[in-house]
């Protein structure tokens, strides 16, 4: 198999699974694309591939650092593209699993880097925005770069580019277009899977059982004792889950504001990855994981 194969979708799906199966009957190796498997220290609440599969199959990017280091799309994407290159120039197979839509989008298509931060700049049109208003700085924007306005609406987002474009003369939009991906110069196929959406929530609500079974408030009472970077302590269940152990609601609540903050999570990498046309789906309402790989490996 020459392709490249992503396995990508909303949490709760049964990706790690179907990625395990299916690279093991491919003698594929597995790149990780979801960002809360960096981290060593964190297991149950990220629901980590056990320790068999690890074995079992190499995987990539999974327990690389400390819940206490950050470790940003830009670093992932440097890091990623040279090991899929490697990978792919060794003529093993490839797959690419998780449910991190900015990840994979950087992967397929691309990331700019190398232009920093100007602070004073930044809140010198943070006040314009405050002064004059949000579509004042949008059609600023829009004279120097009509791409990127045409795409962004959000002040954050509109800000940066401005601030992209008078650090060094060049649209955000043009910036981006400097950055490769991996789409367009490695062969890729690309698979979603999905439940219904009362079925994937009931997955969701399940898994979530299982994890306060499994010790997820000892896993979190661990991790509240580590100073947690900025990018692991957004895990969904530290701060559900920190709430119940300060007093604040009883553990049945922390149970619930997991589940509810779970879905409403799936319901956003839904939102994101329906918008790529590039990715074929599969509904597995009535598939085993044998079924989808089965399909997998006829495709």
């Amino acid at each position: 198999m020459n392709e490249i194969i992503f396995i990508i979708g909303p949490t709760a799906t049964g990706k790690t699974e179907i990625a395990h199966q299916f690279a093991k009957r491919i003698n594929a190796e597995i790149v990780s694309a979801d960002s809360m498997l960096f981290y060593k220290e964190v297991s149950i609440i990220t629901s980590k591939p056990p320790e068999y599969m690890l074995k079992e199959v190499p995987h990539h990017f999974v327990n690389i650092i400390s819940a206490t280091q950050s470790y940003s799309v830009f670093d992932y994407f440097n890091a990623a593209v040279k090991i899929i290159q490697d990978i792919f120039a060794r003529t093993c197979p490839i797959v690419v699993c998780g449910g991190s839509g900015l990840y994979i989008k950087a992967l397929l298509d691309g990331i700019f880097g190398g232009v920093g931060e100007d602070k004073e700049l930044r809140k010198k049109l943070e006040t314009q925005a405050h002064k004059f208003g949000k579509e004042y700085l949008h059609e600023e924007l829009r004279k120097v770069d009509p791409q990127t306005a045409e795409r962004v609406n959000d002040l954050r987002r509109i800000i940066r580019a401005l601030e992209v474009y008078r650090l060094t003369g060049v649209p955000l939009s043009q910036k981006k277009q400097e950055a490769k991906g991996l789409w367009g110069n490695l062969p890729i196929k690309m698979f979603g899977l999905n439940f219904q959406r009362e079925k994937l929530y009931e997955r969701i609500n399940k898994r979530v059982d299982v994890m306060f079974e499994g010790g997820a408030v000892r896993e979190v009472e661990s991790l509240l004792k580590l100073k947690l970077s900025s990018t692991s302590e957004k895990i969904i269940g530290i701060k559900e889950i920190s709430g119940y152990l300060k007093g604040e609601y009883n553990i049945e609540q922390a149970k619930e504001l997991m589940k509810k903050n779970t879905r409403n999570f799936a319901k956003r990498q839904l939102t994101w990855f329906r918008a790529d046309k590039r990715i074929d789906w599969i509904d597995r309402d009535d598939l085993t994981p044998k079924q989808v790989v089965d399909r997998l490996l006829g495709c």
